[in-house]
């Protein structure tokens, strides 16, 4: 029977459950999955689902019970097998014999890996404890903000009691670990018949038989702190004290957003390069607008899993919600001030409560940013975390709603805090971490990038790392080219945008996507092309005026539009023009595409020189013949071509190949991998520069 829930999505298919004819590991992957899926439940990353049951012993073939659960950073709302840890459940309650107390309870994690059934599985978590000590068989341990507002709020103890008639137990904030899981078991001990616990300023544990009763319950527990919630809101006082400011209208916002995105991501990118995110969601909007904003927001937030991700506080942006950022510099030195301040304010939090073993300060900078009437910017290391934040700050936000609905919002302590931040073991979690690929944290605009070339570099520089914006002026072949990238990179990956480089609006609306989408730009590859070969006599004006207008004032306008924000940025950045080897070569039935290659070739020299100033980088790369999936080489250009060298259309790739001194075809890919070779880090003292990639023709020889 389906059953009915406003706050919550209620999810459960029996007949999808039945085809797992009752494997227990199957149904709490079933149901981590469906529970991970609603944000309403808990946040990317968040929470833990486990199941006990009993299995074979590998050694002695005797049936024994053991634990799966989520594996150390893991998300529940993805969750294969292969995430999960599985523990032998009388060997880890046996830790207890060994455990020496509060003070040392960080090194009973190295323990957890002499209980491992599984010993392919994965590396167990520090919220292990809290589902071992329990002794049900399906258990939930969620972030979901209903019930955080109520686990947050300055009377939530009470609160909990009289809400739920004394059905769900209380638990007073401690970092999770060895401690809380034995914690965890004393409230069930002195609570029995208990359906669930809330953990002080952190989350919600449910439970229940079988996989199905945990699911329900959990939805149940959520769907009654959501309606408490609901039916407090403005009682008590308006939301979050009324509205302080009104919003732009939305066109407006995102136009402010755009102009101010790549000098925030400058700021912010003062010790690491940062990728950005912005947001003017309604929820966001209501806090970011309101009167209470003050005095909030400087609390920072309380569940560990919000601020390990918005760091311990916010930057609040003193803008008028319509200042004028037509002039970078001015705006810069305007919000210098507030930066440093933030700086200070993370230096002396760290100095204030740091221990003698703790790891080194880390970036002081903040991750979220907001800016009344505007919206919520967040930055980090790459566009998922910072998206990522995005979403944590706006359960934070929808936390402390709750608790302000109902009591008082209280946030962790200021030491709490950051022995949760810096703890050894979510230290020694970074450091686990893989290290970056090349162009980690760059954005790369590549122009033409839906097809030919300019995919081929799109995709070469999003497997190494970067946050590609694909375009193209066909909006046919860009819409096949977005659904490649969705499905080969995801949706963090890339942004896609019809771009004619004909257009300054165009041009200008681009970069505003790549601001909003990733906070600016850093790349900008200028290969989007069009080829005419007739003989001189059968040129026309027009034709002159379309090569020319697409190759030389599109890479002009385009490199325009990209140096104006990477100078926003101050971080320096890298413009490549892919030219042509006809920039040089002189040949017949080409005046008007080879002066016009020409001119390409020496506008990159041009550029380069004024903006070494800028740390801007400018270089070329000379292909010849990349016929793969390019637009250039159906119909007349290839025929012209073709007729001009006296071979047939369908022997084009072979007479090119057979040219060269290496005698090889060119490949879109030969081409991506010369444009990394300029932006990968190797070659970041050169600019000026022309590579050829060509297979090897003589006259074509720079030099």
């Amino acid at each position: 029977m389906t059953k009915q829930f406003k706050h919550v999505s209620y999810l459960w298919d029996e007949s999808k459950a039945a085809l797992l004819n009752g494997d227990e590991v199957g149904l709490l992957i079933y149901r981590s999955n469906l529970l991970g899926a609603d944000l309403r439940l808990t946040n990317y990353g968040g929470g833990n689902t486990s199941c006990k049951a009993m299995a074979p012993d590998p050694i002695t073939g005797k049936q024994t019970e053991v634990m799966w659960i989520k594996g150390s950073g893991g998300d529940i709302g993805t969750l294969k097998r292969s995430g999960l840890a599985a523990l032998y459940v009388d060997r880890f309650r046996s830790l207890t014999n060994v455990y020496r107390g509060l003070e040392y309870e960080d090194e009973m994690v190295e323990l957890f890996n002499h209980c491992i059934f599984d010993l392919n599985s994965k590396a167990p978590s520090i919220d292990t404890p809290l589902h071992g000590f329990l002794p049900f068989k399906h258990i939930d341990h969620l972030h979901p903000d209903a019930a955080i507002a109520i686990a947050a709020a300055k009377d939530g103890k009470k609160m909990t009691q009289e809400l739920f008639g004394g059905k769900i137990g209380w638990v007073e904030w401690r970092r999770p670990g060895f401690e809380l899981g034995l914690e965890l078991k004393k409230c069930l001990d002195e609570n029995p018949g208990i359906i669930g616990i809330i953990l002080g300023s952190h989350g919600l544990f449910t439970w229940g038989d079988t996989a199905y009763e945990s699911y329900v319950n959990t939805l149940e527990v959520i769907e009654k702190c959501a309606e408490y919630l609901e039916q407090n809101y403005g009682k008590r006082r308006p939301v979050f004290g009324g509205m302080n400011i009104k919003s732009l209208p939305k066109e407006d916002r995102l136009k402010q957003a755009a102009a101010l995105a790549p000098t925030l991501r400058g700021l912010c990118s003062s010790k690491n390069r940062m990728v950005g995110h912005f947001s003017d969601d309604d929820r966001a909007l209501e806090f970011i607008n309101s009167h209470d904003l003050a005095k909030l927001a400087p609390m920072g937030t309380s569940c560990p899993d919000h601020f390990l991700r918005t760091k311990i506080s916010p930057l609040v942006l003193t803008l008028a919600v319509d200042e004028n950022l037509s002039n970078a510099k001015a705006t810069k030195e305007k919000l210098l001030p507030a930066f440093e301040a933030y700086r200070k304010m993370y230096s002396d939090y760290y100095s204030t409560c740091k221990h003698e073993n703790s790891p080194a300060i880390r970036d002081a900078n903040p991750v979220v940013i907001l800016y009344p009437g505007v919206g919520m910017f967040t930055f980090a290391k790459d566009k998922q975390t910072a998206r990522v934040a995005a979403e944590f700050y706006i359960n934070a936000i929808n936390v402390m709603k709750g608790a302000e609905a109902i009591s008082e919002y209280t946030s962790l302590p200021r030491q709490e805090a950051f022995n949760i931040e810096y703890w050894l073991l979510e230290e020694a979690k970074l450091q686990r971490m893989p290290k970056p690929k090349p162009l980690t944290g760059k954005i790369a605009l590549i122009t033409g990038s839906a097809g030919g070339i300019g995919k081929g570099i799109a995709k070469k520089f999003a497997e190494e790392g970067a946050c590609v914006i694909i375009n193209d002026n066909d909006a046919d072949r860009l819409a096949k080219a977005d659904e490649e990238f969705k499905s080969k990179f995801g949706k963090d990956a890339y942004a896609s945008v019809l771009l004619d480089v004909l257009k300054s609006e165009n041009i200008k609306e681009a970069y505003n996507q790549s601001a909003l989408a990733f906070g600016g730009v850093d790349i900008v590859v200028n290969c989007a092309g069009i080829s005419i070969s007739k003989p001189l006599e059968d040129h026309t004006e027009k034709d002159w005026d379309l090569l020319y207008d697409i190759l030389v004032k599109g890479q002009f306008l385009v490199t325009q539009g990209g140096v104006e924000v990477m100078r926003k940025q101050s971080m320096g950045g890298d413009v490549i023009n892919i030219v042509s080897k006809n920039a040089l070569v002189s040949g017949p039935n080409n005046a008007a595409y080879g002066s016009a290659k020409a001119a390409q070739l020496h506008l990159s020299r041009l550029n380069a020189a004024e903006l070494g100033a800028d740390k801007i980088r400018v270089n070329a790369v000379n292909p010849d013949a990349v016929i793969s999936d390019s637009k250039i080489w159906e119909g007349a250009w290839a025929e012209g071509r073709a007729k001009a060298y006296g071979v047939k259309v369908e022997e084009l790739p072979a007479f090119y190949a057979k040219r060269t001194l290496l005698n090889e075809t060119i490949l879109p890919e030969d081409i991506a991998n010369a444009c990394f070779a300029f932006v990968g880090g190797l070659l970041h003292k050169s600019t000026g520069n022309v590579l050829n990639v060509d297979g090897g023709v003589a006259m074509a020889f720079v030099r």
